[in-house]
């Protein structure tokens, strides 16, 4: 018998697909005393456990000098939004080694092929194995074909 046969978990259906490394912005309720209000962080993924109870996934940020981690439940019913801002290039399922390195060291290479490969098929372009400078030239003479069909 597993523990997940007895609770059923729901996971937000907001929440994008979000991988290590991808820098995310989380907006979640907080309950003071008698108000409720929505907070904001952004932040690098470092870590997603998947599993029973829906899973979770850590957020790190450095604010004021002093690293801050916060540890969402997929399933949190505080969870109002999650926007991914860009995604980075890793080679590990945990970022934990971010934690000891400084600002300018702890900066990760944007992951950019998924980027223009979405804006090729958006605009209808076949990519194949070229590179974004190709993709670039001809997503412009796409719109530039088009500019000329619409006149």
């Amino acid at each position: 018998m597993d523990i997940s046969s007895f609770s059923q978990t729901k996971v937000s259906s907001d929440v994008p697909q979000i991988s290590p490394g991808d820098t995310v912005r989380v907006s979640y309720r907080v309950k003071e005393a008698n108000r409720d209000r929505v907070q904001t962080l952004t932040g690098l993924v470092v870590r997603i456990r998947r599993g029973g109870g829906g899973g979770s996934f850590t957020i790190r940020r450095v604010a004021y000098g002093v690293g801050v981690e916060h540890t969402f439940p997929f399933a949190s019913p505080f969870l109002e939004k999650v926007e991914v801002v860009r995604h980075a290039k890793v080679r590990r399922a945990k970022l934990y080694y971010i934690r000891r390195l400084s600002a300018k060291e702890a900066r990760l290479k944007e992951r950019r092929e998924k980027v223009a490969e979405k804006l090729a098929v958006e605009e209808g372009v076949d990519t194949g194995e070229r590179g974004d400078e190709v993709v670039a030239e001809e997503t412009e003479e796409v719109v530039a074909e088009e500019a000329e069909k619409a006149e």
